[in-house]
């Protein structure tokens, strides 16, 4: 793996995927609460641009008649199927443990965004 400047902190704007061309491959960075994650573009599910869906929170288990809301700007929802993915992990939330998204490690440097591919 190495290291690519993909872009400047000031363009990404908070919460919305941007998705780039990096090593050949197309990958999404969504900057959120701070930190920037760098997904690659492809759901394991069936293979949609999964940048192109939304990025947000969801429904957390709860009590019958009670709706909890949580994991605020954590969740990438694709736009296909609507599987659900933690951005912290990859993991979906669809309870298919094998099917994860290839997240990449992220480097913010004097204003500068490098991703490790």
């Amino acid at each position: 793996m190495s290291l690519h400047l993909v872009a400047q902190l000031d363009q990404l704007k908070d919460a919305t995927p941007m998705v780039f061309t990096v090593a050949g491959r197309s990958i999404g960075l969504i900057k959120s609460n701070g930190r920037v994650h760098a997904v690659r573009n492809v759901c394991p599910h069936k293979g949609a641009p999964v940048c192109r869906g939304s990025f947000k929170g969801t429904m957390l288990p709860s009590d019958p008649g009670t709706f909890v809301f949580g994991m605020d700007d954590r969740i990438l929802q694709c736009p296909w199927h609507g599987w659900e993915f933690d951005l912290n992990t990859g993991r979906t939330l669809c309870g298919h443990s094998n099917k994860k998204l290839v997240l990449y490690p992220v480097t913010v440097k004097e204003g500068a965004v490098y991703v490790d591919v």
